[in-house]
């Protein structure tokens, strides 16, 4: 589609529709979240890395205004790879669902561990140690460039490897220190 200034006009359509489910997708995340983690500390669960935590939320905050304004403000269109961004981007849904199905009522968006409770291994975690951060990896990547906003993903992703960083060294150690005596020897 042409806009009136002789450029390509924005996907407006597509990125209103786009953003409206990444919203819908992250408070029913949250929701979820928040009700599994009052039901792991009721069960006697910790919680691990809290310092870290609103970073993290910062960043998932602005990485759909950071979308919107690149294309809206700097003029970023959809490119030739478009198909393959929307393939990586819903196999990064895909695996985020596997994985959260897998972990069940341990899957929170805060580091939440219960003691003596074993690693799981099924689902994505029987191939993947952490393919729930997979998932945002590919997400912070692909999401942007579905519509082109270049300086989106790597400004994020390069946020995300820093906060991941972070985030896998803190939930390393609180699994370690709260795993049964039995698989104390496993890696973690």
């Amino acid at each position: 589609m042409i806009d009136p200034g002789g450029g390509v006009a924005p996907p407006l359509a597509a990125l209103t529709a786009f953003i409206a489910y990444l919203v819908v997708e992250r408070a029913l995340e949250l929701a979820v979240s928040a009700r599994h983690t009052r039901r792991l500390l009721a069960r006697g669960a910790r919680e691990h890395g809290r310092d870290h935590y609103p970073a993290i939320v910062v960043m998932h905050t602005l990485f759909p205004l950071a979308i919107i304004a690149e294309v809206v403000l700097l003029a970023a269109r959809p490119g030739r790879f478009v198909v393959a961004w929307v393939a990586l981007w819903l196999g990064a849904q895909l695996l985020r669902w596997a994985s959260m199905r897998a972990l069940g009522e341990r899957w929170t968006t805060r580091v939440i561990v219960l003691p003596e409770v074993p690693r799981v291994r099924g689902g994505p975690y029987r191939w993947l140690q952490h393919p729930n951060y997979l998932a945002v990896i590919v997400e912070m990547l692909a999401a942007p460039l579905m519509f082109g906003a270049w300086r989106t993903a790597l400004v994020f992703t390069a946020a995300n490897a820093l906060l991941l960083r972070v985030r896998i060294r803190c939930e390393e150690r609180a699994l370690a220190s709260t795993a049964p005596a039995s698989t104390q020897h496993d890696r973690v």
